[in-house]
């Protein structure tokens, strides 16, 4: 009995439709050239000057992450105009609290079957985010994996690098007590907690499409799919100018556990959450999940998306920098001599009177 010759496309994967993605991503790609990087796709590998970036003595600073389970929500949703910016805030926000400019980005794509046009809504998201970051996506890898994903199921991975002069390394060992902390209003729940919220939509029979009048009248959904604020803009000159001392991404581990990372062995941040308002959506959820004001503290950012920590006598420069730049700025907390942890005290937006507190132990 004669058999068929197989292709791969009999076993699922496109060659024709992964040349037509990256034939039709190329542009988004280049739209994000900067000094250092011209950006052709379809090679082995990407290049990157980091001589004709202009730096001297540099050290390259990587990092990776990618967006977890909020794709659930884009996938249901139909949304995926965002979830690349989230890809690449995840990354270069955590490059620029070392001081490091982002240079490049390169992403990862998996999926059952690639669908052209949701990949390539993604992959313009992610364009977008570099835009927003300074870096240039010089590459990325497609893979169709059969079996391997549901069907309309991706995921995503990013990876960025950056590059930081050796003498301007922001290491936070000049903190020192008497300094204070500034909060950089968040765009939303970023990408960290999903799990969280999507068991509370779960369990309350919450309707993604709901308009939330507190929102101006965005869905549930859109709501949550408020791409990952990117900071780096905002916050590299200053760096680079010496006016701050430490940064902490509030990413997973919220406020608790995030400032303590960046905090010398002998300070100890006091975080006032009566300084901010805690926004409408942090809110539902605290009171959907029934969740304990630590558990907010620890799993989400509840509205402060960077921490800045600086000296007092910087302060109010620093402010106005950030504040002309776009960014709302909060005056969150001091640093404190004691052991190196932070403690949050429990204001009128968050249904305790409480503090709590978390001890970072390296």
């Amino acid at each position: 009995m004669s058999q068929k010759p197989l292709t791969y496309a009999d076993a699922g994967v496109s060659i024709d439709a992964g040349n037509a993605l990256v034939k039709a991503i190329a542009p988004l790609a280049k739209s994000t050239s900067r000094p250092g990087a011209d950006v052709q796709l379809g090679g082995f590998g990407g290049f990157f000057d980091v001589k004709s970036a202009g730096y001297r003595d540099p050290l390259l600073v990587a990092a990776n992450d990618g967006v977890g389970t909020k794709l659930k929500l884009a996938i249901e949703t139909g949304r995926h105009d965002g979830v690349g910016i989230d890809l690449v805030a995840m990354c270069a926000n955590d490059l620029i609290v070392q001081g490091a400019e982002p240079l490049f980005f390169l992403d990862y794509f998996a999926t059952g079957r690639l669908d052209n046009d949701v990949a390539t809504k993604v992959v313009a998201s992610i364009a977008e985010g570099c835009r927003q970051a300074g870096c240039a996506l010089i590459g990325g890898e497609t893979a169709e994996m059969p079996g391997m994903y549901a069907d309309g199921d991706y995921d995503l991975a990013g990876f960025c690098v950056g590059a930081v002069e050796r003498e301007k390394v922001l290491t936070g060992d000049s903190i020192c007590p008497g300094d204070v902390v500034l909060g950089l209003a968040s765009s939303g729940v970023h990408s960290n907690g999903f799990s969280l919220v999507r068991r509370i939509i779960a369990d309350r029979g919450w309707d993604l499409t709901q308009s939330l009048p507190s929102h101006d009248g965005r869905s549930l959904g859109e709501t949550l799919l408020t791409p990952t604020r990117i900071y780096v803009r905002s916050l590299l000159a200053l760096v680079q100018q010496g006016r701050i001392k430490g940064l902490a991404h509030i990413t997973g581990g919220g406020i608790l556990e995030n400032i303590p990372r960046v905090l010398p062995d002998s300070c100890h941040a006091v975080i006032e959450t009566s300084s901010w308002d805690l926004p409408t959506i942090f809110g539902m959820l605290q009171e959907g999940g029934r969740i304990a004001p630590q558990e907010m503290a620890r799993t989400f950012n509840c509205g402060i998306g960077m921490a800045v920590i600086a000296d007092v006598d910087e302060v109010d420069h620093v402010k106005a920098s950030l504040e002309s730049a776009g960014e709302v700025v909060y005056r969150i907390g001091r640093i404190d001599e004691g052991q190196r942890g932070c403690t949050v005290t429990g204001g009128r937006n968050w249904n305790s009177s409480e503090d709590w507190s978390a001890i970072h132990h390296a």
